[in-house]
């Protein structure tokens, strides 16, 4: 089940009301009524796949309490080992397995020996390494007694299969969202309402504006070779809108149905694309993900101690091993290596702390020198983006190289081109939205609060009329394939 989907919107007020109305009155039957919504909201999909989830959640339950009641270091660390092997053994199955047979076998094709090595003929489950990296977390702070460990089962599993943030995230910690479960959730009017503004960004972001850039950016990328440099740029915008209005439209979506149960989840996009130099915009894309790769591999090895060289090292492994997180192809490993490149300056001039704040602060206005920053962040990561977007590393160079020729500055043309034209007003409305609201956890966190209460009402009814009218077919969430 998907969030832009007529079964969607039908269960999720299904839910709603019988979460306050019905099993509201006792916490443990309204987070055993979560678990049992929240496996049907994944089982839509495909109801095996939940024998997974049931898996991960009870190892790392057992695990985790196994952990709070041994004080012996080697046996802590072997039931660390045990959490670890089982969750990403699971995850390197299903996501990897193939890869490294591939791989594996081309390797040795280049020495002239052939190998037939069988593949698995499985689909990848949806959202599994999200939900692989959020029961990790438990266990690692558990081990690390950061966490006491878990003695409910029913909040344990609600916390895992939580159907909001189930597929796609954001991947939430233990230590933020688990000890929800123990509280007696009330409604709150205004929590509600503000978590209906952010589904409506949310829609509008993954319906309006991503599914609408996807359809030109497919064209393009499948055809790069019949375009111009300059229509292969646009493309690569085409494609930088496209997934940042899809993920962090479902963010959106996932933080506001939360709130309408009463659960706060972590912010996952902070206006990314207002960087002003690669190090912000890592701290602004995919917060949860980003920091989890700090906490739990960045740090431990180092982090920003010790020699340069060490630094360098720790800051290739991250992007390296979250290119790799996003999927079994040399295109996402080669575009992590792209962003170590560009991180690498800043981090040896130590300047990669510098643009903490927001930019602009409360100017509302950008300087001259703040305008070409963002600029020049933002053309590095359509650059990177190609690598993301391509089927293959061939691709991915051709269409680089198809880019930067005297084509480059050639009127852009495409087929139905013209059917692109009010996305190049929807595009700019979307970040004046953004910007003015930079400063909130979404783009209608505070938007229009000023204005007379028709004019607010009217734009929102603005928003829901263009998910319709600009809204075509029904297309997947592109964090789903991870």
């Amino acid at each position: 089940m998907i969030f832009n989907s007529i079964e969607f919107t039908i269960f999720l007020p299904t839910v709603f009301i019988l979460y306050w109305h019905v099993f509201n009155r006792n916490l443990k039957v309204q987070n055993f009524f979560l678990v049992i919504a929240s496996y049907i909201f994944y089982g839509w999909w495909d109801y095996r796949f939940l024998s997974l989830i049931i898996l991960s959640s009870s190892v790392d339950f057992l695990i985790g309490y196994r952990l709070g009641n041994n004080s012996n270091l080697r046996t802590r660390k072997i039931l660390l080992w045990i959490s670890v092997f089982v969750n990403l053994g699971i995850l390197g199955i299903f996501k990897y397995y193939n890869f490294f047979a591939e791989s594996f076998a081309s390797a040795f094709s280049m020495f002239g020996k052939n190998f037939e090595i069988s593949q698995l003929n499985v689909i990848l489950p949806v959202g599994i390494s999200f939900y692989t990296f959020q029961t990790l977390s438990y266990t690692i702070d558990v081990y690390r007694r950061k966490l006491e460990p878990e003695k409910d089962l029913i909040s344990f599993f609600a916390f895992v299969s939580f159907f909001p943030q189930l597929v796609a995230g954001p991947i939430e910690r233990a230590i933020n969202l688990l000890p929800q479960f123990h509280v007696k959730r009330r409604f709150v009017y205004l929590n509600a309402v503000d978590g209906m503004r952010q589904i409506l960004w949310g829609l509008f972001q993954k319906i309006v504006i991503a599914d609408n850039c996807a359809s030109f950016a497919n064209q393009i990328f499948n055809n790069h070779s019949q375009y111009s440099g300059s229509t292969l740029f646009l493309g690569a915008m085409f494609f930088t809108f496209q997934i940042y209005g899809d993920f962090c439209g479902y963010s959106n979506i996932a933080i506001g149905s939360a709130k309408l149960f009463g659960f706060n989840l972590k912010q996952n996009f902070a206006t990314p694309y207002f960087s002003r130099d690669i190090a912000e915009f890592w701290r602004r894309w995919h917060i949860s993900l980003s920091s989890w790769f700090k906490d739990y591999l960045y740090i431990p090895l180092g982090g920003s101690r010790g020699s340069t060289i060490k630094k360098i090292r720790n800051t290739f492994i991250i992007f390296l091993v979250s290119g790799f997180w996003h999927g079994a192809n040399w295109t996402f490993i080669v575009w992590g290596l792209i962003n170590a490149i560009y991180f690498l300056p800043l981090l040896l001039r130590k300047t990669n702390r510098r643009n903490i704040g927001i930019v602009a602060g409360q100017r509302g206005i950008p300087t001259v020198y703040e305008i070409l920053q963002i600029s020049f962040t933002f053309f590095l990561t359509v650059i990177a983006w190609i690598f993301f977007r391509a089927e293959n590393l061939t691709h991915a160079f051709e269409y680089f190289l198809g880019i930067f020729n005297r084509s480059l500055f050639a009127f852009p043309y495409f087929e139905n081109a013209s059917l692109s034209l009010p996305l190049f007003f929807l595009i700019p409305l979307m970040l004046i939205i953004e910007w003015f609201n930079r400063n909130e956890n979404h783009g209608l966190g505070r938007f229009g609060f000023s204005w007379p209460p028709i004019i607010r009402r009217a734009f929102y009814f603005a928003l829901i009329f263009s998910l319709f009218w600009f809204g075509g077919k029904q297309n997947d969430f592109i964090y789903f394939q991870f």
